[in-house]
């Protein structure tokens, strides 16, 4: 930093901030456990309304470049005090430049934050997150997000808008691809591998980042899948199935929490008292800050909670401290204090949760301290960085179907690739990887050759358009995402496809989404493969060739014909900037695929929402191997069950599980039970397998569900051999939040559940007895 230029009120600031820590230190108490309080009360104490307020507002930096930095009305902005951070603004230069703005000429000198969606890798792009979470390796995902956090803030930024952790169960909701799927107890404990991975122990430490859980709370649950849409759900549902990944991050330290769109119990989350202060600061003891997300302030309007002005104190007293793009804060809130709507108190308290984040990062005492240009050409996009990419993509991909063993493939012969997703670079890194170079990441097609080498041919067509309608492509195909159209006929692309594939030994069909058909804004109704792909699959099938489905999706689809007539399906979500080369190391068996469903994917879009860990009805189903009963809860044109269930996953292997073993029966208050079971690998590959625990409460004061998750383990297991995993049972796996939302364990016998997924029916009974 260069004292020279340093506005000299900045210098006063830590002149007398430091002053006020030292002598603090020898008071008794303080009004609470921030260390950072006297030095934050010292620069407020100088503040005039209007920097205040410019703390509260964080803009979007636009389209700014560095030669703009100077003279753009974000700059101008800055310069008066009248911005506390910045987000979608990247690299050194272009941050230094504007951090030096803020620290050179504003009247006081407070450094900004920089903000990114860094959501599922920064240059190196990892698999979506809903993809990520199908690996259930927590220190792998762990080290996604320390590999994240290491590049983005070489590059200058300091906060992360992820972990992404809202449960859904309805994956007509585009941005079921940005969370870890359905299950509370497995998205709790990504939540805290995600949290740990971007901040790690020290928040000053330059190659972290600080972490902003999203969306809080209850997003996942829109109405009808569609997005930005209406919540309504009773409170015990909440806390037994919708909160507890956002308290896990909260547990592990989050530093930042963003405010969902929904509305809860009638009041949007931006200005819901009762959630942003109730629940989360007194009852779960949250003391971060809380930003809303893009315009969620001003979107109150059209929710119907007044103007501007009135939505803008609104946020400020339901406990909102940041206001992404909307300027409400920085605009209407000075108007509210005259009025006597809302208290200098208020806005202190929100100052004061601002200011401690950036001491927490340590930009006070070094404003630069993310601006090394060394570190930002020796740490993004390295080598190793890359192969861990590979590994971990590899690691994420489900194999839904693989009939007589047709995968992995031989290295030999003749190979047809088809389909219009087997040669576009930026359709791999799927939705929100807003860093990613999209031109560098692998193709399959490139990523075959890579592997092969000269030991196979590859011929490759692209087959049919991502859609006949070229509007839907178009909405699917976005920022920078499209996949050309020539001017080939469908019947032309159809032929060319055909012409290779006869000539073949093996087809591998790259079909499914594009990378925009799943994210923000990309609610469907149908989730059918597109017809033109589904068209072009079924005359690879009439070939009489082998066929291989790598099927590329950022949510659940319906697959009961694909499941029916192909012979192997490879589900890789959006495997990141390595795609390519991943996806040809499971092909041919590099890798044996070891990944799980975190979510059930239906056999009809009327089945929605389904999920493993439901409650049964007065007139349950029952196993009727999906035969229709009369006054039964089911359909009269589809069976209940999904077409793969939670958990679901195979492998080139087999595993073979042995009874349960206990290592007593009865559960007290304060000891143990030790579940054990031997997997087996019984077929002709090493191979890891997910050994999932799952337990049913028999009886209880409030209904409750037929199964759930409470534990799993990933183990390697080489062929020939048996592992026996071991799973601790304690009162704590039994508690759920009872009809007075008390946290509790209710004496009684407990159904526990070991097995390869939910399905499972392999069981054994504890009884509780407190």
């Amino acid at each position: 930093m260069n004292k020279k230029t340093i506005n000299p009120l900045y210098t006063i600031v830590l002149f007398i901030t430091i002053f006020s820590c030292n002598t603090s230190t020898n008071t008794s108490s303080t009004s609470s456990n921030n260390p950072f309080e006297a030095k934050v009360d010292s620069i407020i104490k100088l503040m005039t309304l209007e920097e205040k307020l410019g703390q509260l507002n964080l803009p979007s930096s636009g389209d700014i470049t560095t030669g703009q930095a100077q003279s753009s009305n974000i700059a101008k902005k800055i310069e008066e005090g009248k911005v506390g951070g910045l987000f979608n603004i990247k690299t050194v230069e272009k941050i230094r430049a504007v951090q030096q703005i803020a620290v050179e000429k504003s009247r006081l000198g407070i450094p900004l934050i920089f903000g990114m969606d860094v959501i599922h890798g920064y240059k190196t792009t990892f698999p979506i997150p809903l993809g990520l979470s199908t690996s259930w390796d927590m220190p792998m995902i762990e080290k996604t997000a320390r590999v994240a956090a290491q590049e983005a803030s070489a590059d200058g930024i300091n906060w992360t808008f992820s972990p992404m952790v809202d449960v859904s169960r309805d994956p007509r909701w585009g941005r079921i691809s940005e969370g870890n799927g359905e299950d509370a107890y497995l998205g709790s404990q990504i939540a805290k591998a995600m949290v740990k991975g971007y901040q790690q122990d020290n928040l000053s430490d330059n190659n972290t980042l600080m972490s902003c859980v999203k969306h809080f709370a209850l997003y996942g649950a829109s109405e009808a899948g569609r997005d930005y849409n209406t919540v309504d759900m009773s409170k015990i549902r909440m806390y037994n199935e919708y909160l507890p990944p956002y308290k896990a991050a909260i547990d592990q330290g989050v530093g930042s929490v963003m405010a969902s769109f929904n509305e809860i119990d009638g009041i949007p989350a931006t200005g819901n008292k009762w959630l942003l202060t109730d629940l989360l600061r007194t009852d779960w003891k949250f003391n971060g800050f809380v930003v809303s997300d893009y315009t969620g302030v001003s979107e109150m309007i059209d929710h119907g909670m007044g103007d501007l002005q009135q939505v803008s104190a609104l946020a400020l007293s339901a406990g909102t401290d940041m206001d992404m793009v909307s300027e409400g804060f920085l605009n209407t809130l000075k108007k509210s204090v005259e009025e006597h709507k809302i208290s200098i108190a208020e806005i202190d308290l929100a100052v004061k949760r601002i200011l401690t984040a950036k001491y927490q990062l340590g930009l006070f005492d070094d404003p630069y301290k993310y601006c090394n240009e060394e570190r930002a050409k020796t740490e993004i996009f390295t080598k190793e960085n890359k192969d861990f990419a590979r590994k971990v993509s590899a690691e994420s991909m489900v194999l839904l179907k693989n009939e007589n063993e047709t995968l992995p493939l031989k290295k030999s012969g003749t190979i047809a690739l088809i389909g219009p997703l087997a040669n576009t670079a930026v359709n791999m890194a799927g939705t929100w990887s807003v860093a990613t170079d999209q031109e560098k990441s692998i193709t399959v097609l490139d990523g075959l050759k890579s592997v092969i080498g000269d030991k196979a041919n590859i011929n490759y067509a692209k087959g049919s358009n991502v859609d006949y309608d070229l509007t839907l492509e178009q909405r699917g195909t976005m920022f920078g995402k499209d996949i050309p159209r020539d001017n080939k006929t469908d019947k032309q692309l159809l032929d060319e496809a055909l012409a290779i594939a006869n000539k073949s030994d093996v087809i591998v069909a790259t079909l499914g989404e594009a990378a925009e058909y799943s994210g923000e804004s990309s609610s469907r109704t149908n989730l059918d493969i597109p017809q033109s792909q589904k068209d072009l699959l079924n005359a690879l099938l009439k070939t009489g060739k082998p066929v291989v489905l790598v099927l590329f999706t950022g949510r659940p689809l319906v697959l009961v014909e694909e499941d029916k007539n192909v012979p192997a399906i490879l589900n890789v979500w959006f495997p990141g900037s390595e795609a390519g080369l991943a996806i040809a190391d499971v092909l041919f068996g590099d890798i044996n695929p070891s990944a799980k469903l975190t979510t059930t994917f239906p056999r009809h879009v009327g089945q929605i929402p389904l999920f493993y860990n439901h409650k049964n009805t007065g007139r349950p189903l029952g196993n009727t191997d999906g035969k229709f009963e009369k006054f039964r809860s089911n359909y009269l044109d589809v069976r209940n069950e999904p077409l793969y269930p939670f958990g679901y996953g195979l492998s080139y292997t087999t595993f073979k599980y042995s009874p349960i073993k206990l290592s007593k029966n009865n559960l007290n208050s304060t000891d143990t039970i030790t579940v054990s079971v031997d997997v087996s690998n019984t077929g002709n590959y090493d191979g890891k397998e997910v050994v999932q625990l799952y337990i049913r409460d028999l009886i209880g004061t409030v209904t409750r569900p037929v199964k759930e998750l409470k534990g799993f383990q990933k183990i390697f297991i080489k062929k020939g051999e048996t592992v026996t995993v071991d799973f601790k049972i304690s009162i704590e796996d039994l508690k759920f939040y009872n009809y007075d939302l008390d946290y509790i364990a209710e004496d009684g016998d407990f159904e526990i559940f070991v097995g390869t997924d939910s399905n499972t029916t392999r069981k054994a009974v504890i009884t509780l007895t407190q």
